[in-house]
């Protein structure tokens, strides 16, 4: 079932960054195909096969684990600027790119490598699983490691969430609405992960099911107003010069 789920997650953002090249190619709308490319390399990194390879590639320490952390945060703030375009929500945008949010940005990141540094993360381990055991300084960090890896994809999920439930209940195209309506359960999906990152192993199936919806909320989010852009171009969204921004 694990497998399934992260290979499910895997296939939809690789299907979505392939369909975006020939696009990108010509010029137009490249920023999608960044998050889509970001998107797909979480997807991969949260994988054992692909996240063992490259972390002992790298010295085995676990780097792997920062870094995707570090492409999570990217992806959703990439997410979160063109979404706060898209649909004019000026409040959402400065909470993301304004001084506070930029700030928040670098805070988190900050937090999450300081953490990193202050742990012992020798021997490649998916999900930090092993690391904690192994002393009790470890032990204490982890908790506020993995509080500050959700943080902020939270925070950036609260922000956004107000503007896609506009959006969802507007009159907007249907596959507008669509693509908020699945980019609001994404939302959700990500503040519940944080919830669930706290609780114990008999929870281990359901924070699966729910991080990796979360991923594939967005990004299906995402390629259906896309879609709608592509099937009628003079789309515009309150408060912008259209859905190519």
């Amino acid at each position: 079932m694990t497998e399934i789920l992260q290979w499910t997650t895997l296939i939809v953002c690789a299907v979505a960054t392939l369909v975006r090249i020939p696009s990108t190619l010509q010029g137009r709308n490249r920023s999608l195909f960044v998050i889509f490319l970001l998107a797909t390399a979480a997807a991969a990194l949260s994988m054992g096969p692909f996240y063992l390879a490259i972390d002992r590639a790298v010295g085995g320490i676990n780097i792997a684990n920062v870094l995707l952390r570090l492409i999570v945060f990217a992806t959703l703030f990439l997410v979160a600027l063109r979404v706060s375009r898209a649909f004019g929500a000026a409040d959402a945008y400065r909470l993301i790119s304004g001084r506070f949010g930029l700030a928040m940005l670098g805070l988190f990141s900050a937090a999450l490598v300081t953490i990193f540094l202050a742990m012992d993360s020798s021997g490649s381990s998916l999900g930090l699983a092993e690391v904690g055991g192994t002393s009790a300084r470890n032990a204490a960090l982890l908790p506020f490691y993995w509080a500050v890896a959700r943080g902020y994809p939270v925070y950036v999920s609260l922000a956004l969430l107000p503007c896609l439930l506009r959006a969802a209940n507007s009159r907007l195209p249907s596959l507008v609405r669509t693509g908020a309506s699945l980019m609001a359960a994404g939302a959700v999906a990500t503040t519940a992960g944080l919830v669930l990152e706290f609780t114990g192993p008999a929870f281990t199936l359901p924070r699966l099911v729910v991080n990796n919806g979360a991923v594939v909320f967005y990004v299906l989010g995402l390629g259906m107003v896309w879609l709608a852009r592509v099937r009628a171009t003079g789309f515009r969204a309150p408060g912008t010069s259209s859905t190519e921004r």
